[in-house]
């Protein structure tokens, strides 16, 4: 460094040019089967884990508003102690705790359950604002039209709080894909997994977590552009 500055150069580009040489681009290629897969299975994991979310969230959410005491404790307990815990904590818990119960699951099926049961707790509770937002005089005329409870949740409560909280709900979805990466804790073959695997193999972190980097920025990019447009499209509707 002391020679570029003697020289004129600026010690910052310098460095840039060292790293920039140094970063070993054909392993990355000789890795990228295996990044594919990773990201192939952070997708269908995330999917998954969000479509049993939003079916879980959109349970608890019901329960928890439930004027039937059985049922509504026991959501608001699953919702306050999800809520008030790490995702790691209730990953270890289903991975190494349930089998000292006598249960055990796979180690891919333990990860999605761990991120269902995660997401569907704030999914309740993102559910249940958009649920606070509907009027109040639309319930009342489904009770004036002789809709039971369910039918009112089915044809004008959950339509209208699921248009109200695709944002948020779009923004979870966006952490749940983020979450993902912990699985590689418990030996999922997903996209943080794979650069645990070329790290082990060739010892290039940088290589291999700034490839499994850019690849998460790009599911981002795509979730926050789909946010971005349901966003648009839902404040064009209501323009009408």
């Amino acid at each position: 460094m002391v020679c570029a500055v003697l020289c004129g150069a600026h010690p910052l580009t310098q460095m840039d040019n060292t790293m920039l040489t140094d970063f070993n681009f054909r392993i990355i290629m000789e890795y990228l089967p295996l990044f594919l897969g990773g990201l192939k299975a952070t997708f269908l994991i995330s999917i998954v884990s969000i479509l049993l979310a939003l079916a879980t969230g959109i349970i608890a959410c019901a329960a928890r508003i439930s004027s039937i005491n059985a049922i509504k404790y026991p959501a608001i307990a699953y919702i306050e102690i999800i809520r008030s815990t790490p995702l790691l904590v209730q990953i270890y818990f289903l991975y190494f705790g349930l089998p000292t119960l006598g249960v055990r699951i796979p180690e891919l099926q333990t990860g999605i359950l761990a991120l269902t049961l995660n997401s569907g707790a704030y999914i309740a509770e993102i559910i249940r604002a958009g649920i606070n937002a509907v009027e109040s005089g639309q319930l009342e005329a489904g009770v004036a039209s002789g809709l039971n409870y369910l039918q009112r949740m089915r044809f004008i409560i959950l339509p209208q709080a699921l248009g109200v909280t695709v944002p948020p709900l779009l923004g979870q979805a966006i952490v749940l894909v983020k979450d993902s990466a912990l699985l590689s804790l418990i030996s999922v073959a997903e996209l943080t997994r794979a650069g645990q695997t070329m790290t082990s193999e060739r010892f290039m972190p940088s290589e291999a977590f700034l490839t499994v980097a850019f690849f998460y920025m790009c599911i981002y990019f795509v979730l926050k552009a789909l946010a971005d447009w349901s966003q648009k499209r839902l404040i064009f509707r209501e323009a009408y």
